[in-house]
């Protein structure tokens, strides 16, 4: 018996008979498995290789997260350090080095 004439079953029971608490959890189960199988064939991950799909996918996310952050770092040490270059070139021409250098 597939799983979808299972729920078929179930309901047709819970309408004959009524809905007992037991019967409405196992239509709950079945509607439950069913629909997220096939929401996994609808995105392709129904056959053996989607666990290592999976294990790609969040590698390759990861990849992106690390360098995305290590491009923020790079970026802001880069800009930190132009303004320490600005605020030395600041204080030596406050101090006045380039009439030293002439």
């Amino acid at each position: 018996m597939t799983n979808e004439d299972m729920l078929a079953a179930l309901l047709a029971q819970a309408r004959t008979e009524g809905a007992e608490l037991v019967t409405l959890r196992a239509i709950a189960e079945e509607a439950g498995e069913l629909g997220a199988n096939r929401a996994l064939v609808r995105i392709g991950l129904s056959d053996e290789a989607a666990s290592g799909d999976i294990d790609e996918l969040r590698e390759l996310l990861q990849a992106w997260r690390d360098a995305k952050a290590s491009a923020w770092k790079a970026a802001i040490e880069w800009l930190v350090r132009g303004m320490c270059a600005l605020l030395l070139l600041g204080i030596a021409v406050r101090l006045g080095v380039p009439g030293l250098l002439k």
